[in-house]
């Protein structure tokens, strides 16, 4: 009898809580939802025409996290294709309700087998991409988006990192040039019986398949989403990281040949998934987390004629000024211990490393392709440097772009405070 009394005086305590004091309940909700084109579209690999796709090797998705605490509310959003530009991101933070449009961060997993979403155009300003298709997909992104926000609940958070063992990534240009550290964030229930979302965070080029076989595939991430699913219940979600020049998936297979198969995507899919749940397992549940968000607009000069050519031959829209200066929007988030900041492409890994050494908190994480996808983002002594770095400096903005982004970065950290428990 005792016991139900003191379960009523809990329950009656809390929901005549003054609302100020209820306000502060950190809450989390997650959502899914399918964006597979039907009939198959071609399947983009990076800069250039994409190629025909007539197979299906996994679903394309959308999936949001939505975190809550306060008067603070944010959105954590991954999708499969190559990038995501803020011209396409930004219409559909305009439809949704109840998140400030720069609390929305819509991150691109970088499969190389989803539809074109630059709409890239030939020599002759032609594109082949399905602009019915985008359109789609930005009313799809802000459904899962505002679905998540429906499903807002009390919880709590597991944050952990730890290098993830076993071949599932390797520098193309430099094996060990690598960052192995896998971030993972859960979100479970404020009783801790469930699930509700499991983001995990990892550099790596998910381009086991590539765009030259005719396959439309999520590659690696669709098998990682199915095993996370399979044994937490909960939603899951890839966020990439400093994934530049040329951080890939491991499907080395011996004289210096890769294995382009689904068999290769479900090995390393899986195992980065195991890693990921082994990683969480053991971390402790913090049961009251702080949930906090800044941003800042970064303006990089287009010195690259190619980058210049692309943004300005796109029916999609890309606002430069008329010094051929382009925005980009940088988040920086504190949740719980962790800190999270945005990248707008690629960066190198030796930018990770700084990055991440100079973040506050005990979780650092680098959320690569969010918010825009500008190529590579490299540092000046290395631009042009090396006969390796060629291409990745051609599809660069340009030398100073690794310059300004760390600055403006750097900026942002010093601001802010350091993520913590309340």
């Amino acid at each position: 009898m005792s016991r139900i009394f003191l379960l009523l005086y809990v329950f009656t305590l809390f929901t005549f809580l003054p609302e100020s004091v209820q306000a502060q309940v950190f809450k989390a909700g997650a959502a899914v939802k399918n964006i597979t084109p039907d009939p198959l579209l071609p399947v983009s690999g990076g800069v250039g025409i994409p190629r025909p796709a007539d197979t299906k090797l996994g679903e394309l998705f959308v999936r949001a996290l939505v975190l809550e605490k306060g008067k603070t509310r944010v959105a954590i959003v991954g999708i499969d294709n190559l990038g995501w530009p803020s011209t396409l991101a930004n219409r559909t933070r305009a439809l949704v309700k109840g998140i400030a449009p720069e609390n929305i961060l819509i991150g691109a997993t970088h499969t190389h087998s989803a539809p074109d979403a630059y709409a890239f155009a030939d020599e002759d300003g032609n594109h082949a991409a399905d602009l019915t298709y985008l359109d789609n997909c930005v009313k799809i992104i802000a459904e899962a988006i505002q679905e998540a926000i429906d499903k807002l609940e009390p919880a709590q958070l597991k944050i952990a990192v730890d290098e993830a063992k076993g071949k599932i990534a390797y520098n193309y240009y430099a094996p060990q040039l690598y960052d192995p550290r896998c971030n993972v964030l859960q979100a479970v229930t404020s009783d801790g019986s469930k699930v509700i979302a499991t983001m995990v965070n990892y550099a790596i080029h998910p381009e086991v398949l590539g765009n030259g076989q005719g396959i439309l595939s999520p590659d690696l991430c669709g098998p990682l989403y199915d095993r996370i699913e399979s044994k937490t219940g909960g939603i899951a979600i890839f966020m990439n990281g400093a994934l530049g020049g040329m951080v890939t998936a491991d499907n080395r297979i011996g004289d210096g040949k890769d294995e382009r198969s689904w068999e290769q995507c479900l090995r390393i899919g899986n195992l980065l998934a195991d890693e990921a749940l082994r990683i969480i397992e053991k971390a402790p549940l913090q049961k009251n987390p702080v949930l906090y968000s800044t941003h800042t607009m970064l303006k990089l000069d287009i010195d690259s004629p190619m980058m210049r050519f692309i943004l300005e031959n796109s029916p999609l829209g890309h606002k430069t000024d008329a010094d051929n200066v382009i925005s980009t929007q940088l988040n920086l988030l504190n949740i719980g211990t962790a800190q999270m900041l945005t990248i707008p492409g690629e960066a190198l890994p030796n930018i990770g490393y700084y990055l991440k050494r100079n973040m506050k908190g005990k979780h650092p994480f680098l959320l690569g392709l969010t918010n825009d996808a500008f190529g590579y983002i490299m540092v000046k002594e290395d631009f042009d440097s090396f006969k390796r770095y060629e291409y990745i400096s051609r599809t660069s903005l340009g030398e100073m772009t690794g310059e300004k982004f760390i600055n403006e970065s750097l900026k942002l950290i010093e601001n802010s405070p350091a993520p913590d428990l309340d």
